[in-house]
């Protein structure tokens, strides 16, 4: 090539830049914030106890399963992403479904909540809500839904409260934390390499920053999750469609919460580094969890090319848990994918609800 058409190019190539930026202009005015707004099922406060919310979600059918189920999802980001647009929410598709579903919003905690603990959450918040569930449906037992670290939770809980769990469903939950190469497990182990201490972390910060989390995932995946991201995000501005769908997935990736001190402490120390939660060593309480003494019926949902929590860390659990009734489910999507894929919701909900239906 001639540098005269090589410079015949470059114009060529910065003048649909231009011309796509512009473009971007005229879409990104036509949206409004409820054209990107998320989480948007319509939805009742039925508990609140300090930061935290329990919601139901208002049933679409006249007469849902007769025992509800309650998600809970992780304390890093929100649990809006499981209801992120109206055609791609497996909220709203367990609903519609027939499920009567409870969802526990954390919040976003503040300075004065920097000494909540791993115990504060699972045998406080989810108990409690638990509890306002069972008396509200008159039952001795309830199902439960957990989401990647709402699923340790809800594995944690369930340990300690079998009494009041029905049936337990987890999703892309890490269960063993030595195995697989995910990004957590980079960053969770360079603590253990003295590169970053998360003693001095937490006296220097308190809570946790939710933007910091986002940046150090960031600098996990640098081209993907930024560069890459936003140069391809040109390719949708004459689309309102599709940049909708985006602004909806920013809009949920940075709204991210500050994480409770102390709480984070006791999640990387005894989780990640430690990997107690296999070895029966976690201890909420003064009790100890055995997930051992899990008998009853469990489905574990992963993610085939999960980067997050590794396949290896969730199908762990078959070598840990106690049940006999123990079923295994994957997807060939990532980790946000089994949330947001419409070919995932197409038919994910529905084996959960009819797993769900089976055991009642």
């Amino acid at each position: 090539m001639t540098p005269q058409s090589i410079q015949l190019d470059m114009m060529k190539e910065f003048m649909e830049l231009n011309q796509k930026a512009m473009q971007g202009m005229v879409t990104l005015g036509n949206l409004s914030e409820e054209d990107i707004a998320v989480g948007t099922a319509p939805k009742e406060v039925v508990y609140q106890e300090n930061k935290m919310t329990l919601y139901h979600i208002k049933p679409v059918v006249e007469k849902p399963f007769e025992i509800p189920v309650l998600i809970s999802y992780a304390l890093v980001n929100r649990p809006n992403v499981a209801d992120l647009q109206e055609n791609r929410s497996l909220i709203r598709n367990l609903v519609n479904l027939g499920l009567d579903v409870y969802l526990i919003d954390w919040g976003y905690p503040s300075r004065a909540d920097r000494w909540l603990t791993m115990d504060d959450y699972i045998n406080d918040y989810i108990d409690t809500c638990v509890d306002v569930i069972r008396e509200r449906h008159n039952l001795d037992k309830i199902n439960i839904l957990g989401i990647c670290q709402g699923g340790t939770f809800s594995l944690c809980y369930t340990a300690l409260h079998q009494e009041k769990v029905k049936n337990l469903v987890l999703t892309v939950t890490p269960v063993d934390f030595a195995v697989g190469d995910s990004l957590i497990n980079r960053w969770g182990h360079a603590v253990g390499d003295s590169k970053m201490d998360v003693d001095q972390l937490i006296e220097a910060f308190g809570n946790i920053p939710g933007d910091f989390m986002n940046l150090g995932f960031v600098y996990l995946r640098p081209f993907e999750l930024n560069l890459r991201k936003y140069f391809n995000m040109s390719d949708m501005f004459g689309d309102e469609k599709k940049l909708a769908n985006f602004l909806r997935m920013e809009n949920w990736i940075f709204d991210s919460p500050d994480l409770a001190g102390e709480a984070y402490r006791q999640f990387m120390t005894d989780f990640y580094l430690g990997n107690k939660l296999v070895k029966g060593e976690v201890e909420l309480d003064g009790q100890r969890v055995d997930l051992s003494e899990i008998k009853i019926p469990v489905l574990n949902v992963y993610a085939e090319y999960d980067t997050i929590v590794p396949p290896a860390s969730t199908k762990a659990l078959e070598e840990y848990i106690g049940t006999d009734d123990y079923t295994v489910q994957s997807y060939p999507v990532g980790h946000i994918g089994m949330y947001v894929s419409s070919k995932v919701q197409k038919t994910m909900p529905s084996a959960v609800v009819d797993w769900y239906k089976n055991r009642a």
